[in-house]
């Protein structure tokens, strides 16, 4: 499941040798080939991909599929109607849809059905943002630190670009202006968004339609899953006008068609340098294991606890397995010796390519040895910055809220020409921490009894740090005092809460007196990793991408930011080892798969409508597009520009795409708008779903 940004999944029937073992692919280090790339729409290959297709696209397609593509919290979706009617995944929706329910109402189990308008209800905390504008601005940014080094070098990029973006978006709500970073700091655009704050639910299956096959089926394919959610984005208290939008085609596509997929890649890696890979595989990653698979234990006999308990975990647990399991998948690729000897060898090749160029060589000199040397810092701050600052917390809803309280008062307390918070950001937290959003004070228990008892495991007793936060508490005590004792679930206080100075807000709660007490050496923790690390990663990095810039040319796509980007493939399934797996599953599949238990039980109105609805329909499918985690929900875009489906995983072999890409394995895996056509008309009777989307 590519499950929102930077969460996927692993097969449980795979082993760490059969996915290294097809992790020899493209690199990146050069001209992308085959169907390759997460390509930005300013330097989309247009010419490549109407040779090779025989397509007709132009730059006035590109708008329009641009102005009708949307970044949504964590996933990508795009419009579907002049209504403001937004296609994505359930994977992405299913956190409003437990939002939105109760006790009394499980909708995550039953589904989310609207018969009007009236009907839809706003999710907590989501966005809807278009992309409307890409300004190149790197001679600014790069201008910016030219000559200094560590804070002073973070300090002045920070502040250019703020004032950029705060030029571009003039404090206007409506707008989200970001300056994104492409090439690891070879090339910096402005990226601006039109953006929606209302955005509300109006349709999502039962889990077990959408999610069939559990985690069994997970980065596997044949597949039978409804991943599919529809959302609408409203403005003063009306749907939005989205004339703009792509027409649904209710066919399935066709072996070998052309097929585009518009959205967000969460991130990738395929531009670190060996010393980054090696330190990401040797303790980043086995530390991000270890304490993943701690606490998804935690959370799992704490769903065995009681019904209510199984459906407030649910969410949480299902992004934690998910994630969980793409970092076990990365590991893999990353201790397999023959993927690490086509990374050496793809750097050794651009490194001999910059030697055999004087001019090259003293304009940037020797970046890589730079990487290695801020990788032997980096291991010595890893731990304490990643359990201070980076993963405080432990998950704690409560206490991001806390830590986002504490920081914007000690920020507001500063001279205006000091601060890092202007005015827009200030309301936008304003509107954050209002939200009324259902929080499980138990799990909050958990989160926090988790990430103390790691901080004091991993620092030490004796930790400054440990010392100051623990006291003479256990950490099972002080987080039952803190989470029992704050006020912070309720967004009445919290919004109280942010008026207050430092002072105040140590006195009228707990856990806001605890962040406040440990914040300055979790900020000077943060400080110092920023200074000793992220500056010389950033010079050194910029200084890579240049040599890339000038020995292979500008025919290069970026690493995933979690910006729009557009990929290009076909229709088409793949051979392994001797065994043909065809690109399409038909809905008949399902019912032939269905074994009456879960995870494999078919959903009861899929049971109910199977003498109905028609078994020859698509279901889901493959193609060769090349995507990532954040790209969950993306439209599947045919030549014509009309949305064939929505991208919901990858194959097993995708499990490397993190690092590189094989276009002879890697496929995406889609939901297929005929099979949504039909379960829309025969399974959940939505005639006015249908109407909206053109549907006869």
């Amino acid at each position: 499941m590519i499950l929102r940004s930077l969460r996927a999944a692993l097969s449980a029937t795979a082993s760490i040798a059969a996915v290294a073992g097809v992790v020899t692919m493209t690199l990146a280090a050069g001209p992308a080939r085959a169907d390759e790339g997460m390509w930005t729409f300013d330097n989309f290959p247009i010419q490549t991909v109407n040779d090779k297709y025989g397509t007709r696209i132009d730059q006035a397609w590109l708008d329009r599929v641009r102005n009708a593509s949307v970044r949504i919290q964590g996933c990508s979706a795009s419009f579907v109607s002049p209504d403001g009617l937004i296609l994505t995944n359930w994977h992405c929706v299913v956190g409003c849809v437990q939002d939105l329910s109760s006790p009394e109402n499980d909708f995550v189990t039953h589904g989310w059905m609207t018969a009007s308008r009236e009907d839809e209800k706003r999710c907590p905390g989501q966005t809807a943002e278009v992309l409307t504008d890409i300004v190149d601005v790197t001679d600014r940014v790069l201008g910016a630190g030219e000559g200094l080094e560590g804070a002073a070098f973070n300090a002045a990029r920070t502040a250019e670009i703020n004032k950029i973006q705060q030029e571009a978006c003039l404090d206007d709500p409506r707008m989200n202006c970001q300056v994104i970073s492409f090439y690891r700091g070879g090339k910096y655009a402005l990226y601006k968004f039109r953006k929606y704050d209302d955005v509300r639910l109006v349709f999502a299956p039962e889990k077990q339609a959408a999610f069939f096959g559990g985690d069994p089926d997970n980065f596997n394919f044949p597949r039978y899953a409804l991943d599919v959610g529809f959302l609408r984005a409203y403005e003063d208290g009306k749907p939005v006008s989205s004339p703009t939008f792509l027409k649904w085609n209710p066919e399935a596509p066709k072996e070998g068609d052309v097929t585009f997929v518009a959205g967000n890649p969460g991130s990738t890696s395929r531009l670190l340098t060996m010393s980054q890979l090696e330190r990401l595989r040797d303790q980043q990653l086995p530390v991000t294991l270890i304490q993943a698979s701690e606490l998804r234990g935690r959370l799992l006999e704490y769903s065995l606890t009681g019904d209510e308990a199984a459906r407030v975990s649910f969410d949480p647990i299902f992004g934690l397995e998910n994630s969980f399991k793409v970092y076990y998948g990365q590991q893999g690729a990353l201790t397999d010796p023959a993927f690490m000897q086509v990374k050496r060898d793809a750097e050794e090749e651009l490194r001999d390519r910059v030697a055999a160029d004087p001019a090259l060589q003293q304009r940037i000199g020797d970046p890589w040895a730079d990487l290695e040397r801020v990788q032997t810092v980096a291991r010595d701050q890893y731990l304490p910055y990643r359990q201070l600052e980076q993963a405080a917390g432990g998950g704690s809803t409560l206490y991001q809220y806390a830590k986002a309280l504490v920081r914007a008062a000690k920020d507001g307390a500063k001279p205006a020409d000091q601060r890092r918070m202007n005015d827009t950001q200030r309301a936008a937290l304003a509107t954050r921490l209002g939200e009324e959003t259902p929080i499980s004070i138990e799990m909050e228990e958990i989160y926090l009894r988790y990430w103390l008892s790691k901080t004091r495991e991993y620092l030490t007793v004796d930790h400054p740090a440990v010392k100051a936060m623990l006291g003479k508490e256990s950490p099972e005590a002080l987080a039952d005092r803190l989470i029992s004792g704050t006020k912070l679930a309720d967004p009445a206080f919290r919004a109280q809460a942010l008026a207050m100075t430092p002072e105040q807000l140590a006195a009228a709660d707990p856990l806001l007196a605890f962040v406040l007490a440990n914040d300055a050496t979790a900020q000077t923790t943060g400080d110092q990793w920023a200074a000793s690390v992220t500056a010389p990663t950033s010079r050194a990095a910029e200084k890579v991408a240049q040599a890339r810039f000038a020995v292979y040319g500008d025919n290069l796509y970026p690493d995933a930011t979690f910006s729009l980007r557009l990929s290009y493939g076909q229709v088409k399934g793949w051979s392994y080892r001797g065994v043909d797996v065809p690109a399409f599953t038909k809905i008949g599949g399902l019912y032939e798969r269905g074994t009456g238990s879960a995870p494999f039980n078919v959903a009861e109105d899929w049971a109910a409508a199977e003498g109905r609805i028609n078994k020859d329909v698509v279901y889901d499918f493959t193609s060769t597009n090349d995507i990532i985690g954040g790209n969950s929900g993306s439209p599947v875009i045919n030549a014509q520009g009309e949305v064939i489906g929505a991208a919901f995983d990858g194959n097993i072999h995708s499990l490397g795409g993190s690092f590189g890409y094989d276009g002879t394995l890697n496929r995406t895996v889609t939901v297929s708008t005929a099979a949504i056509t039909e379960a829309l008309r025969t399974v959940y009777r939505q005639p006015r779903l249908l109407e909206e989307l053109g549907v006869k």
